[in-house]
């Protein structure tokens, strides 16, 4: 799978970016705050629709993110151990846990978000969030990740099929890593001499005509979730 826009009719394409930049600001306030068994709990079901109301599964989004699963796996397990007695303490191993578990939330909203948020009208709401040549170089920044990031995966995967066509997998495991990384990583140079060299070419703009954005009901409502999520994210600030 590309981690990319995907065009549709969805819950989340019809939305303004601003409103699920919004939404994912929340999520996330609310996930940092609430990293407990049961707020996670009551979190998951939130994020495990975010892919399917974008168009896509949660299978999909999961996906993705393979490539960090087995950090989040090991973090655990890391965090338990220790170099003496009792040698493994639950506590911090449950913290870390839920932590990795929070993460893998966070990417599921965010994939969401991608599936359904043309780049164009990513780069518009940064732009409108963050007015002047701030926001303008932000936009820009967004909007090549975003463009170049299903390219390097793209890049990675052929890589890679063509290092086990050709009997990788009778190789060491560090000499697979070693022939897709190194190819990977000079792919990705040649690739960025050649954007800056067609950018120049095109005369890149720093402040190019945005899409419109406008504000519906359904953006409202959508901004109304996402204060609800920041007001349970601070309540517990409060009440301290």
């Amino acid at each position: 799978m590309t981690l990319t826009y995907r065009p549709g009719d969805g819950v989340l394409h019809r939305l303004d970016p601003r409103a699920k930049l919004a939404l994912q600001a929340g999520f996330a306030a609310a996930a940092f705050a609430h990293t407990t068994a049961v707020g996670l709990a009551v979190l998951t079901p939130f994020a495990a629709v975010a892919p399917r109301l974008a168009g896509a599964s949660v299978r999909d989004a999961v996906g993705e993110f393979l490539l960090v699963a087995p950090f989040l796996l090991v973090a655990p397990l890391v965090a338990g151990l220790t170099l003496g007695e009792p040698w493994f303490r639950t506590a911090p191993a449950v913290q870390a846990a839920l932590a990795s578990y929070r993460v893998v939330l966070l990417l599921l909203v965010a994939a969401a978000y991608v599936y359904s948020t043309p780049v164009r009208d990513s780069r518009a709401a940064l732009r409108w969030l963050l007015p002047g040549k701030l926001g303008a170089a932000t936009g820009v920044g967004v909007a090549l990740v975003f463009r170049f990031l299903p390219v390097l995966q793209g890049d990675l995967r052929a890589r890679r099929d063509a290092v086990n066509a050709r009997l990788g997998d009778d190789r060491s495991l560090r000499e697979r890593m070693r022939l897709v990384g190194v190819g990977g990583l000079g792919r990705a140079l040649s690739r960025a001499d050649r954007l800056a060299v067609a950018l120049r070419a095109r005369c890149f703009a720093w402040n190019p005509t945005s899409p419109p954005l406008a504000y519906a009901r359904r953006d409202w409502l959508a901004t109304a979730g996402a204060l609800a999520l920041a007001a349970a994210a601070v309540a517990p600030l409060l009440a301290a």
